[in-house]
């Protein structure tokens, strides 16, 4: 087992999005998986602009607060308690329109 404190992992956005990479592909050999948190705060938005897509399946769960998403084309409302799933290649994009943050622990994972 391997035990990470998410306050020791650096964040690696440079807006005031925090994005968290807690464990990546490279854990063990042949990985497939990358897992981590975000802190989306009202008014901001991933991406700054456009839309973002990845060569993995994005798995997502909403833990407090709620966003207004773009996934394949439609919108969506996502609020705390709620999970998402956004298969590869599709252009997203997420957009913190409440009064508090929104907290996301995501996964993800290579077919």
């Amino acid at each position: 087992m391997e035990i990470v404190s998410t306050s020791d992992v650096k964040s690696s956005s440079q807006t005031e999005v925090i994005m968290k990479t807690i464990f990546d592909e490279t854990v063990i050999e042949g990985g497939r998986t990358a897992f981590g948190t975000v802190i989306i705060p009202p008014g901001a938005r991933i991406p700054l602009e456009g839309t973002g897509s990845h060569t993995q399946d994005e798995y997502g769960l909403i833990l407090k607060g709620s966003m207004l998403a773009m996934s394949g084309g439609k919108e969506y409302r996502v609020v705390a308690g709620q999970a998402t799933f956004i298969p590869h290649g599709e252009k997203h994009w997420a957009y913190n329109d409440g009064q508090e943050d929104c907290e996301i622990v995501w996964a993800l994972v290579s077919r």
